[in-house]
């Protein structure tokens, strides 16, 4: 989890802030006493510039330390974040591989449906092949019974008028 500390902008701390107020302070009163007082030895003001350059590497070496600090607890929250990333990412993963796998599964299960009915309109398929073969089978065989019946019954037709014809029946008996 990214926390979310709230730093500072780099300044000074309190007592360098007030040792740097002190020294301006004090060359103003040394500025002003040159300015007005002729026996004013000016190395006073040298020892104070002295100061107030230690003082200002103080500050500066301060700032460089809060710099070093403000960046250290940047790398930090960076990792955290990127800790953060990384695990959302592999919940994501996750959750993808297992949408994934339940696609599968149900495509597989679909392509079994669908191969278990084709199996079936396949067999049913056989199933009208031969019923219309046998079908046709008796159809043929109907046919052929009716065309035989009707043949025997025409050749006995024929046969009976050929024997009538040989014994001559006169119309008065």
């Amino acid at each position: 989890m990214i926390s979310s500390h709230h730093y500072s902008p780099l300044t000074l701390s309190s007592f360098q802030s007030a040792a740097m107020e002190d020294l301006i302070a004090q060359f103003t009163i040394f500025s002003h006493q040159a300015l007005t007082d002729k026996t004013f030895d000016p190395s006073t003001i040298e020892d104070l510039m002295k100061l107030f350059e230690v003082e200002s590497y103080k500050a500066w070496a301060a700032a460089e330390l809060e710099q070093d600090r403000e960046v250290e607890r940047a790398e930090i929250r960076l990792q955290e974040a990127e800790s953060y990333l990384d695990s959302v990412m592999e919940s994501a993963m996750d959750e993808f591989r297992r949408f994934e796998e339940e696609f599968d599964r149900m495509a597989a299960d679909e392509m079994r449906s669908l191969e278990e009915i084709g199996e079936s309109a396949r067999r049913l398929g056989r199933v009208m092949e031969k019923s219309a073969s046998i079908a046709s089978k008796k159809y043929v065989e109907a046919a052929a019974g009716s065309a035989t019946a009707a043949m025997k019954s025409a050749f006995r037709g024929a046969k009976s008028l050929s024997s009538s014809a040989g014994k001559k029946v006169h119309p008065s008996s």
